[in-house]
């Protein structure tokens, strides 16, 4: 396997590990992988009552080192997403809502295994 689909493959398992994490918190997915083109993208988004989880899931084996996977969540990319929700609130509906903005920072060992997963505001 080459380095970019290792890359995706821990991306993705990594997404879905977060997303067991909250449907067994009781949070509903309302949308994975939401894009606007030319604006930017959304790895998941849960949903609870009154509130909207938008999350942008980050993966680092343990001896990457820097920068952790929250501090790898660029300003760029913040403003990204923050454009892409203005999308995602009208196309849902979501006017209502409190919106919590979290990286879920996913450690894996050398194996590709989670070790440790943190949800960091930002």
């Amino acid at each position: 396997m080459n380095r970019n689909n290792n890359t995706r493959a821990k991306g993705d398992m990594a997404e879905e590990y977060v997303a067991e994490i909250f449907r067994s918190r009781g949070y509903r997915l309302l949308v994975r992988n939401y894009g606007i083109h030319n604006v930017g993208e959304i790895d998941s988004v849960f949903v609870d009552k009154d509130t909207v989880y938008i999350v942008e899931v980050r993966a680092r084996v343990v001896s990457e080192g820097y920068p952790t996977p929250a501090e790898s969540v660029t300003g760029s990319k913040r403003r990204k997403i923050m454009k892409t929700v203005r999308y995602l609130v009208r196309d849902f509906d979501l006017y209502d809502r409190n919106i919590y903005f979290l990286v879920g920072q996913v450690t894996l060992d050398r194996r590709g295994l989670v070790q440790n997963v943190e949800f960091i505001p930002f």
